[in-house]
């Protein structure tokens, strides 16, 4: 704010100076064209400037994305920790330090020339698409989703993809929220309560965010080696190529996840792994799996392992532990749709074998 007052101030005295000299002439005034060229001007949006503004390199990618999720993005430190899978605490010493860093190394902060926007990309996806999973899947409140920071996060995509058009990545990210995004009508029933992905009416499904991100995908393929958001899509288009529930290639989501696990492992790849898996080759392979990941005592405080512990549980008609993980699940649960749609699968009678997946 303050470079950009100085150089509001800088243009009008400028501007000033050439009339007085115009003046002196005897000249009629022209309007007046500004030949300094505008330093702002390969990056036409003004929250994506300030993003790749506050994604400063002089932070670790962690501490930029929590700073600019915090201050740009508008989400709460509760969001933020549930997004990176730790505590309030956590987060609010990271942005804490990050501010610090900032104010003892006197950073500037300016827009970075165009050479310099592929540093600061990593942190500038992590934003993006952190802002587009709140707004996918709200982690706490009364509200299943919130299309609107879905709809933001999908347009500073875009306005990236025309920044950056021979990154991969930024083509893979605009994939994968466009296809997600695809399903947000059918995730909701008339009453507000969340719809389980193999029982969404598909026809509700946006076709035109479909193509757009199947066009997308298919950029990002041609570009290069797809990254953790190519290949993320990549499983989004299985489920959107599916116009049936039993259509879906779990085989190849299964496979895909796999790789995905080798190019960014993480404890939640490894879980969606095993969901995949559990679908593919049936309920004890994957609960196989998850069993690895409760064993090693990863993800204690994230909902979605026990609930889907309790999905594959149910589906061996293990009912009484599946009803267990269920409640596990509505407890960890900071979101009202969620806790209702995991108490009611509690409460539920058997499932069958073939799942029902959150999506």
């Amino acid at each position: 704010m303050a470079t950009a007052k100085h150089r509001a101030v800088d243009v009008l005295r400028r501007r000033a100076t050439y009339d007085r000299k115009l003046a002196v002439l005897g000249a009629a005034a022209e309007p007046v064209v500004d030949e300094e060229p505008d330093l702002d001007d390969h990056i036409q949006d003004d929250l994506l400037r300030l993003i790749f503004t506050a994604c400063h390199p002089a932070l670790s990618t962690e501490s930029q994305v929590a700073l600019v999720l915090r201050t740009l993005g508008g989400l709460g430190t509760g969001a933020i920790a549930r997004a990176f899978l730790t505590t309030e605490a956590t987060v609010s010493q990271r942005i804490l330090r990050a501010k610090r860093t900032l104010a003892a190394e006197r950073v500037q902060f300016e827009l970075p020339p165009p050479a310099q926007l592929p540093v600061r990309l990593s942190a500038v996806l992590g934003v993006v698409y952190l802002i587009f999973n709140e707004g996918y899947s709200a982690s706490a409140g009364d509200d299943w989703a919130r299309p609107q920071l879905c709809e933001e996060a999908i347009r500073l995509g875009r306005v990236l993809a025309g920044l950056l058009p021979s990154e991969p990545e930024v083509h893979g990210l605009c994939a994968l929220m466009e296809l997600q995004a695809a399903r947000i009508r059918a995730r909701t029933a008339p009453d507000g309560a969340p719809v389980l992905l193999m029982d969404q009416d598909r026809r509700l499904w946006d076709r035109l965010l479909i193509r757009r991100g199947l066009a997308a995908l298919a950029a990002a393929e041609t570009l290069g080696t797809l990254g953790p958001y190519g290949l993320q899509a990549a499983i989004a288009a299985c489920h959107a190529r599916a116009l049936h529930p039993g259509d879906t290639d779990w085989a190849r989501i299964a496979a895909l996840y796999r790789l995905l696990a080798h190019v960014a492992p993480s404890a939640v790849v490894r879980l969606n792994l095993a969901v995949a898996v559990g679908m593919a080759s049936g309920p004890a392979a994957g609960l196989e799996l998850l069993d690895e990941l409760t064993a090693a005592g990863a993800l204690p405080s994230y909902p979605y392992l026990p609930a889907a512990r309790g999905d594959l549980l149910d589906r061996l008609g293990r009912r009484d532990e599946a009803r267990a993980e269920f409640a596990r699940a509505a407890a960890l649960t900071g979101n009202e749709r969620e806790r209702d749609l995991f108490r009611a699968r509690a409460a539920a009678p058997p499932q069958d074998p073939d799942g029902g997946v959150v999506g």
